[in-house]
């Protein structure tokens, strides 16, 4: 009976832990281009500052699933930033527009970049938020998005791709990142070519950038994302193993940055 008991009371001191998770809507500028981010801390991991985590959206923009990693990653003792690049209520509404509005950026790394390091001012005028010990993730679109804020000389600990486009458009920039870099792949990813691959890896070389790149066998674009559907066939798939194999790299990854 003790032990039932026992269990019942850490039950709910463990909710209760969750719940002291604390979110909310941050709205900025891009001159006149509004911008809505999502904050997440936990107050009670904050009474001196702690590292903080900017997280870059994939192509659909800022969503539920952005939001619940800056929830998982403040439970880490984080505060964690979801930035937005669209802009407040620019989201796609298929994959047809996503491809268009993405590829705005992608074509236009002087905004992409601007826009990148907005968010980042945001999370660092975060409330609790050590600006020595700073790390960004992304997603797909936003893995791309960590590799362009690092090439723009951001002054970031650290950042993480998961399954993102991993080209080198300008190799010359490589000479401007200060971060080490951990890139998260899914092996079996058709829409990131080996090409591609072996330009960044000399760019980053040529650099002497901190970098390394785990490979997830039977993994496909997007492995981190429930909402793709397990259907390899389509190059877009949720495989939960790289999933959790990931984010557990992505931890000890901090931990060697914040320690």
């Amino acid at each position: 009976m003790r032990i039932v008991f026992a269990l019942l009371i850490a039950g709910i001191c463990f909710s209760q832990v969750q719940a002291e998770v604390q979110t909310k809507q941050v709205t900025y500028q891009d001159g006149d281009v509004t911008l809505e981010g999502f904050v997440a801390w936990d107050p009670a991991a904050i009474s001196d500052p702690v590292p903080g985590i900017l997280v870059v959206h994939q192509w659909m923009g800022q969503t539920e699933y952005e939001r619940g990693r800056c929830k998982q990653l403040a439970e880490l003792g984080y505060v964690a930033f979801a930035l937005d690049i669209y802009g407040k209520g620019n989201r796609p509404a298929n994959p047809q527009e996503a491809a268009k509005l993405s590829g705005t950026f992608k074509n236009n790394s002087a905004l992409y970049r601007q826009r990148l390091n907005l968010g980042l001012q945001q999370l660092l005028s975060q409330k609790g938020v050590d600006a020595d010990q700073i790390a960004a993730i992304g997603y797909c679109f936003g893995g791309k998005g960590v590799l362009e804020l690092a090439r723009s000389g951001a002054n970031v600990d650290g950042v993480v791709s998961f399954h993102g486009a991993l080209d080198s458009p300008s190799p010359e920039d490589g000479e401007n990142i200060k971060a080490k870099v951990l890139i998260c792949h899914g092996a079996d990813d058709p829409f990131v070519p080996e090409a591609d691959i072996d330009a960044m890896k000399k760019e980053f070389n040529d650099a002497n950038v901190d970098w390394q790149m785990i490979y997830y066998s039977g993994a496909v674009h997007s492995f981190t994302q429930p909402m793709a559907g397990n259907d390899n066939s389509r190059g877009a798939a949720y495989n939960a193993k790289a999933d959790h194999r990931s984010w557990v790299a992505m931890k000890a990854f901090f931990a060697e940055l914040f320690e």
